[in-house]
């Protein structure tokens, strides 16, 4: 596409890959010089791809795409002395990609590095190139050269701030294997304490896919897919005209059907919000090269409507869904691939049905093992602004490509036993996000593997806030997180700060942070007793959020006809979820906007 944008933009401007293939044959058969460019281009650059694959000189980096500052830095690093050192300026792919990671693990993780100095370009360095270009100062030591610590600084604007103690900070070999224990790239922390308090997180809690030791060991039985890719599957996708042309009709669940034909819609990335299958639809603009999709704003009263559903660019058959998607479970998790500048979170994931998705959305697929509660647990720590915290120190780029996800840390089964009151953190995830997440009528499926046959939850902002600042709270404390760390956490979200001071004047988001009140105890191996508190600012007509969904003792049968045997099981009811509510005592003061939520429990921090 990028090669005709300049020489023929109505070709570059077909919507699909199939069309635009389709134009190319076109020009061959017609004998148009333009075709005959095209295949030069393509030759030449297949040619090369051969010859550094077949050369045996680039091993590590001459995989894939060529790309010719990987071939340089490789071949750099076998012509230097082996007591000898070399410095290379060149882009920060070199640290953070996946196709360079086997050469980066094998330098990082034999102490190799002397020094990793990662720059914005900002037109400050180089005039002609994009502002937002990143390029890196590599300093290495050749084969029988190695240091003790590798001084590190990223995100510079000058030269000056590697002198800068909070900025530039060391990482020893053992940090890089145990922060990347797959790849062995880079994290990109942008100061000392980000550094410090990042690597406390790896120490403590498990990776969700750890590949270090040749084993796969998942700390969660799922499995990553991508379902559709939007060039190369092109030719399964349809709009609602050309369906309904062929005779199809729409039918429930936004699916459209003729006869046995079943069409399915297809999920983009910028659909999906955190707990959200309906943040946005998709609307195309066709003179658009680069972005030809924008997005559609869904409103709090469509959200509050459980049978609304955003519009939809294409669907595609049921059958192509299900090759990839078994009818096993209904729904699935997914997340966004990609993140921009103006996102205020980088990971954004929900749980969605169990439809089609481009490629711009990445599929945590449930094995038989985990359950509809263990998926809310796994998705209250991914929509968690600590695991966010991590992400955003992994992710150089806008890609969250699986290679990054699978190495962030992640609360552990287990780590859900903990007790807060009456109740364990397992109890209080899992009830928080099933009214999270339970909004609209599609996501029943969910619901009912949970055991709760009652009507969807109304979507209600305020309350949604509430629910997740007692989410962020928790998971602060079973990440084993301090007053301090949490505080300084939530300062580095720019982007949550610019939108609550312009709405509220003040940074709310920060003021609500969990407070952490130690006081000595005796239980065992010395732990100590915290209290978590967050402040909310609460309207003046709100006293509390609605109470949450009472489960049923074990063993009693609910009016769906399931027993409870020990997973998550409801009656529809709106009795007081009590044990949670003690739990997470709420309190108004008396002439203040202010609600206060406490979470008390054991820690080891």
């Amino acid at each position: 596409m990028e090669w005709f944008a300049s020489r023929a933009p109505e070709l570059a401007r077909a919507p699909t890959a199939a069309a635009r293939k389709a134009a190319i044959r076109s020009l061959t058969e017609r004998g148009d010089p333009l075709a005959t460019a095209f295949a030069a281009a393509k030759d030449r650059a297949d040619t090369l791809g051969r010859f550094v694959r077949a050369s045996g000189h680039y091993p590590l980096l001459g995989g894939g795409d060529v790309n010719l500052y990987a071939l340089f830095v490789e071949r750099v690093m076998h012509v230097v002395k082996p007591d000898g050192m070399v410095g290379l300026l060149v882009p920060s792919g070199i640290y953070a990609d996946k196709t360079a990671a086997p050469f980066f693990q094998s330098v990082s993780t034999r102490g190799r590095i002397a020094g990793l100095f990662d720059f914005e370009n900002r037109k400050i360095f180089f005039k002609d190139v994009h502002a937002s270009f990143k390029f890196c100062a590599l300093i290495c030591g050749g084969a029988d050269r190695t240091f003790a610590e590798t001084r590190c600084a990223f995100f510079l604007h000058d030269t000056a701030a590697i002198a800068d103690t909070g900025r530039c900070f060391p990482l020893t070999a053992d940090d890089f294997a145990r922060v990347n224990p797959n790849t062995g790239t880079a994290p990109v922390f942008r100061t000392r304490r980000d550094a410090d308090v990042t690597r406390r997180m790896y120490e403590r809690h498990p990776v969700l896919v750890d590949r270090s030791r040749g084993a796969e060991r998942k700390a969660w039985p799922v499995r990553y897919r991508t379902m559709f890719h939007m060039a190369n599957a092109s030719d399964l996708f349809h709009t609602a005209a050309k369906l309904e042309k062929a005779g199809h009709y729409p039918v429930q669940g936004n699916r459209w059907q003729r006869g046995n034909e079943s069409y399915l819609p297809l999920y983009q990335g910028r659909m999906i919000g955190a707990f959200d299958h309906r943040a946005k639809g998709v609307r195309v603009n066709p003179s658009n090269i680069h972005n030809p999709y924008l997005s559609e704003p869904v409103g709090e009263a469509q959200h509050r409507d459980p049978h609304f559903s955003p519009r939809f660019q294409y669907w595609v058959p049921a059958e192509a869904v299900r090759r990839v998607m078994p009818e096993k479970r209904e729904w699935t998790i997914a997340y966004r691939r990609s993140n921009r500048a103006t996102d205020v979170r980088t990971m954004i994931a929900a749980i969605v049905p169990a439809v089609g998705f481009g490629d711009s959305v990445f599929l945590l697929m449930p094995e038989d093992r985990l359950t509809a509660a263990d998926a809310l647990l796994l998705l209250g720590n991914l929509n968690s602004f600590g695991f966010d915290y991590v992400t955003r120190q992994k992710a150089a780029g806008t890609n969250l490509s699986w290679y990054i996800v699978e190495q962030l840390p992640v609360i552990a089964p287990e780590g859900y036993e903990r007790t807060f009151g009456d109740t364990t953190a397992r109890q209080l995830v899992r009830d928080h996000v099933l009214r999270l997440r339970y909004t609209a009528h599609d996501m029943a499926p969910l619901a009912r593997d949970l055991g709760y046959d009652g009507p969807p939850f109304v979507w209600d902002a305020e309350e949604r806030r509430h629910l997740r600042a007692r989410l962020d709270a928790l998971y602060f404390h079973l990440y084993g997180l301090s007053r301090e760390d949490a505080g300084d956490i939530l300062d580095t979200f720019p982007i949550v700060r610019r939108d609550d001071e312009a709405v509220f004047g003040r940074y709310r988001t920060r003021d609500s942070r969990p407070r952490l009140h130690e006081r000595p105890d005796r239980g065992r191996h010395g732990n100590s007793r915290h209290g978590l508190t967050v402040r909310c600012l609460q309207s003046a007509s709100r006293s509390r959020p609605p109470p949450l969904p009472n489960p049923l003792p074990r063993g009693e049968r609910g009016q769906n006809g399931r027993t409870n045997l020990g997973a998550p099981t409801y009656e529809m009811t709106q009795r007081p979820f009590r044990q949670a509510q003690r739990a997470c005592p709420l309190s108004l003061s008396r002439g203040r906007k202010i609600e206060e939520f406490s979470i008390r429990g054991e820690s080891t921090v």
